[in-house]
Order: C-alpha cells, then structure tokens, then sequence
C-alpha cells in the first residue's frame, strides 16, 4: 500500500505514551485492512524500540485476525463446507503466510496412493484397512496424546510436515481422504473422544434420524488408525458411566469439526501471556454457531 499522509501521521503515533491516543490511531491503522501489513512490516524493521515494536506486531496481528475472521464467515456461509479449507482457516491463525497449494499437493499424493490400492470388490473394513495401512504405516503419521501442550499438533499443515498429530488433526485428515475417495467416514459424538465411524455404503449419513448407531458397520481410532467394534464402544460408554444414546452415534457436521478443532485448540493458551490468543479462539468458534 502507497504510504499517504495520513498514514505517515498515523505511524509516527505509534509511540506515543497515552494510551488512549494509542488507542485511537490503532483503530485508524485497522480500519485499513491487510493492505496496510507490509507498511507496519517495514516499520517495524526501521523501529529500534522493543515496545514500540511489541505494538506493531499486535496491530498486524490485528489485522491478520480480522481477514481470518472475515475468511470464516465466508466459509461458515458457503453452500458446502470443505473440511480441508475451513481446517487450513484454522491453521492460517498461527501461521498467517500459510501456503494452501503445498498442502493441498500432499494431500492429493497420499489420496491417489490410497486410490491405487482399492477396488470394487473390497469389503468396508478391507477398505479401511487400505487406508490406514497407507497413512499410518506407508506415510508414516503418527498419533499423540492431546495434551495441548503444542499447538502444532493441531494444524494440518504442521501434522503433514511433521507426519504427527493428534486425534482430532489426524481424524480430519483421515476424513478428508475418505471424503475424496467416497468412503463414507464421519466423526461421531463419543463423550471424550474423538472417534470415526465407518457407516453402511447404503446410508447417507448425513439424512440418519432414529437409532444412527445401527448405520454403523465399525470405528476408527484416528490416533492410529486401529478399528475397533461396537462391543470395545459399549465397553467405553461402561467405564465412562454414560448411556450411550442415539445422539452420540449422529455424525457430526464439518462446521461442527472446525468449531470443535478451534475449541480445543484455544485450551493451548492458557498462560496469561497467550490469553488473548485463547479468547480469539473462542470467538471464531462462537461464529460457527449462527
């Protein structure tokens, strides 16, 4: 963005002590929108104050965090919700210079060497093992504990570079191959977990409306990619002391996954440091509610 007067006057505010002043010209330099970044970024080179350059980088984030919002409203309101890109969305909060095209080219190579192995004739479960077998054991991708001690361990990006994520990161990685390879694998709402159900390939399981649970052929661990039966799942609900009702076997939505995924990632920010990250968060989920 060309450097007006106006903004020339507003950068040289930047420092001023009063807060309110500061806080004046911080809502001016917003109202520009992302343009404005490589401005504030070639200040921010030129700035050899620590504070002053503390305050640049909240404003950039500012704007950053603004786009991002404004990319999911427009995501919230498409008529259909990619899993992929509302999980880059996400991504693109901590790493705002994501570039989609890498990810997007990974996810195709492990598509087409799961799409080499499968036929007409394998069953379901054979089908399934075809995937996990390239993704855990070909590809290599690894499960972790959600212990939201690295963010990292969220982002799709950072789980296709570093071959390991979490339940939540590797399941939608495990949804969206399903999903360009049309096997019908949803996420589920088990209390506590986040665990993939494998339904009947006569079933559209997002039109399931009595007994869901019955649709289902088995489960997939998305930390490993192990299936297990609905027998180790009523186990599960008998450890937890839950009724299993219909509710929980109901596939979730991909605006459901995305809004879960920001909210659990939020639980990473929990020092004061990072607290506004976290009430960020929060805020993008709360706009996948309307």
């Amino acid at each position: 963005m060309n450097e007006t007067k106006e903004i020339s006057a507003l950068f040289s505010l930047i420092d001023d002590p009063d807060e309110e002043v500061f806080s004046t010209v911080s809502e001016r330099i917003v109202h520009y929108g992302a343009g404005i970044i490589p401005n504030l970024e070639n200040l921010w080179e030129n700035t050899p104050s620590n504070d002053i350059q503390g305050r640049i980088e909240m404003l950039i984030h500012k704007l950053q965090f603004a786009d991002l919002t404004n990319d999911l409203t427009e995501w919230r309101d498409s008529a259909y919700h990619d899993l992929l890109f509302g999980a880059l969305i996400v991504g693109k909060f901590q790493y705002p210079e994501l570039q989609t095209a890498p990810v997007i080219h990974e996810i195709e190579n492990i598509r087409r060497n799961i799409w080499l192995e499968l036929n007409s004739f394998l069953t379901p479960l054979e089908q399934a093992h075809v995937v996990s077998n390239i993704l855990y054991n070909y590809y290599k991708l690894k499960g972790t504990e959600t212990a939201y001690l690295n963010a990292d361990d969220f982002f799709l990006h950072k789980v296709l570079q570093g071959k390991k994520g979490n339940a939540i990161s590797n399941g939608i990685l495990y949804i969206i191959l399903a999903d360009l390879l049309d096997i019908p694998v949803r996420a589920i709402n088990i209390p506590r977990q986040f665990v993939l159900a494998y339904f009947g390939t006569d079933t559209d399981p997002l039109n399931i409306h009595d007994n869901p649970q019955s649709k289902i052929l088995f489960y997939v661990d998305a930390t490993t990619g192990h299936h297990f039966t609905h027998k180790e799942i009523e186990q599960y609900f008998k450890r937890i002391a839950v009724p299993p009702v219909p509710s929980y076997f109901k596939p979730m939505s991909k605006k459901r996954i995305v809004q879960l995924l920001l909210e659990e990632l939020s639980k990473c920010f929990d020092s004061f440091e990072h607290e506004y990250k976290k009430k960020e968060l929060l805020r993008l989920a709360d706009l996948l509610d309307r």
